[in-house]
């Protein structure tokens, strides 16, 4: 990260997916000012308030000069416009199946804020959520409390009394690859393409065929559980040790 970058952190969570959700932005500029930003929605779903985070953050920062180092712990937010929104555009605003995007008008919010900012000026970074980075730790903490109580207490002041090592930042920020790299909170031993991906939230086992979809089922579910499955056989293994009937997904 450049020194002279403005660091955010953003997240979003919605309990039961749809259902009440919350978003949580900290803002860090280099002379050392903290921002913390919040809102909810009584009924929406994971992918809105992640992208909800991301566009307050821009607004909050739009008439503000400078680099802007983005952490998110949502990859559907950084492929999304990095990637996939430049050809939305091209097809009139259609997946490439045909289909409406989906949350075209956070995607169009958000795309025009990073359009005016200059060239190159954001940098995107994917955190793993709830492995203990405090930035990432700090800005769940916000969106599930918005989510929840719809309301949290938010600090608005200097750096040197912020009670959060927001500045200790992880060293890989790379999105992993959806099907030759295991989902973050998977065992070391999936190696090799994905066949499956497995969550339980509230008891209830389900399959996924992508990691984006167990993710979105899992984030900000407390305690969710999920896993990548390599074959048949180890998805079966996989859920027999959860304590699941393997027929059960």
């Amino acid at each position: 990260m450049n020194p002279s970058s403005i660091v955010v952190f953003t997240d979003g969570a919605a309990k039961r997916n749809p259902g009440p959700g919350g978003w949580g932005v900290v803002i860090v500029t280099p002379d050392g000012h903290v921002t913390e930003l919040g809102g909810g929605a009584a009924h929406t779903t994971n992918n809105k308030m992640e992208l909800t985070g991301a566009i307050e953050a821009l607004a909050e920062l739009e008439h503000v000069d400078g680099r802007l180092a983005i952490y998110t712990d949502s990859t559907y937010v950084i492929q999304g416009i990095e990637s996939w929104v430049h050809n939305w555009k091209r097809r009139g605003w259609k997946t490439a199946t045909g289909g409406d995007v989906l949350n075209r008008d956070l995607w169009e919010a958000l795309s025009g804020l990073v359009s005016a900012r200059p060239p190159r000026s954001i940098s995107w970074h994917y955190v793993r959520g709830h492995v203990g980075i405090p930035g990432n730790e700090r800005v769940d903490a916000i969106a599930d409390a918005f989510a929840v109580k719809g309301r949290a207490e938010l600090y608005v002041g200097p750096l040197l009394g912020y009670p959060i090592a927001i500045l200790d930042l992880p060293d890989d920020t790379s999105v992993p690859a959806r099907t030759k790299s295991a989902a973050p909170g998977s065992s070391s031993k999936s190696k090799g393409p994905a066949y499956s991906y497995l969550s339980v939230v509230d008891g209830r086992p389900m399959r996924h065929s992508t990691w984006a979809d167990c993710e979105q089922r899992v984030k900000g579910r407390s305690g969710a559980r999920f896993k990548k499955a390599v074959s048949s056989d180890d998805q079966a293994a996989i859920l027999r040790a959860w304590g699941f009937d393997p027929g059960a997904v």
